[in-house]
């Protein structure tokens, strides 16, 4: 083990905070996986999620000062992933509505792979692809639970915790994420099936 990698959360942020770059450069190396993970999972795109994550960096590199070395650096990160991913939403709802959305359908389409197994790669590939689409769909007040506990392994009391809400709400918003997942996957599969 280096000392980099010994060296915790709390004690990279103060040596960033005295003006070191490397240490909040360690800090990004350490956090960027799990953080990207997180907000793609959260917006359902790779491409815009790892936007989302560099504004999330820069925010949180702007706003070091302000950081409670009382509480977990991971909690903090992820709060500040969370409300760029919000950001992103609202943004994208306006263009949405005045119609200058990003990308189109035909953008998004998988593109076929011609070796062997390839109908059942894009089987699955499609499957994932509608599951991303439909957990980006979800209201950001079941989103959010469900991305923090089924997709990253909070407890209801860490997602709580994040999101301002009690176990218990966390656990009704997950369970009626969940239920309304499998509504939009069933009427997409049925769609699939009476389109020609």
């Amino acid at each position: 083990m280096t000392k980099a990698e010994a060296e915790s959360d709390a004690d990279l942020v103060r040596r960033a905070r005295a003006g070191e770059q490397r240490a909040f450069s360690l800090l990004m190396g350490r956090h960027k996986h799990w953080l990207y993970r997180f907000i793609r999972r959260y917006v359902g795109d790779a491409d815009e999620a790892y936007d989302v994550l560099q504004d999330a960096f820069v925010a949180a590199m702007s706003n070091l000062s302000r950081y409670d070395s009382a509480r977990p650096f991971e909690a903090w990160l992820r709060r500040i992933a969370l409300n760029k991913c919000r950001d992103r939403g609202r943004r994208e709802a306006v263009r949405r509505a005045f119609g200058l959305s990003r990308r189109g359908p035909e953008e998004t389409e998988a593109v076929a792979d011609t070796a062997a197994g390839a109908d059942e790669t894009m089987g699955a590939g499609y499957a994932l692809k509608a599951l991303d689409q439909a957990i980006a769909a979800l209201p950001a007040a079941l989103k959010e639970p469900l991305v923090l506990t089924v997709l990253e392994g909070l407890s209801h009391k860490d997602a709580g915790a994040v999101l301002g809400l009690s176990a218990k709400a966390v656990e009704v918003r997950v369970y009626r994420a969940k239920r309304q997942l499998a509504e939009m996957l069933d009427r997409d599969a049925m769609n699939n099936l009476i389109q020609p």
